[in-house]
């Protein structure tokens, strides 16, 4: 079962609803490879030619966080983004462009194994962590768009 199949089928049991724009922003989340933010959520939805109000992606969204299927995450900018809660706790960081707000995800088993590693000699169990890597992309750096 997929993210998209699991979500919509826990709206539907929390809500006795998932179609309209809960079912196209769930699709849409679900084909994403980062976070998106309810604005850029709904340029998608709406060039896909769906007529949905951003309240209604907002409803959505909030529908998804409330039973824990999205992580909001904070870029430090005040623009909340959204992305796929995986069940396994699989996750991403993310890099940020500060010249062009270019926002990439990745991944790194040893900075993993660090936290870990952190956590665990200050006695601490970590239920979740973040890590936001800030700077220039390369296109930035040497001038290009």
């Amino acid at each position: 079962m997929t993210w998209s199949d699991l979500a919509l089928a826990r709206l539907r049991a929390a809500s006795g609803r998932s179609g309209g724009a809960r079912r196209l922003v769930v699709e849409l989340l679900g084909e994403q490879d980062c976070c998106l933010s309810a604005h850029e959520l709904h340029d998608r939805v709406r060039a896909r030619g769906a007529r949905v109000g951003i309240a209604s992606v907002y409803r959505a969204l909030d529908g998804l966080d409330e039973l824990a299927l999205v992580q909001r995450v904070d870029l430090g900018d005040g623009v909340a983004r959204f992305e796929p809660a995986h069940a396994g706790g699989d996750h991403h960081h993310h890099l940020v462009c500060d010249d062009c707000g270019k926002v990439e995800p990745f991944e790194d088993p040893s900075l993993e194994s660090a936290i870990e590693r952190v956590a665990d000699g200050r006695g601490y169990v970590v239920a979740a962590h973040d890590v936001v890597l800030r700077g220039a992309c390369e296109a930035c750096r040497s001038g290009q768009d």
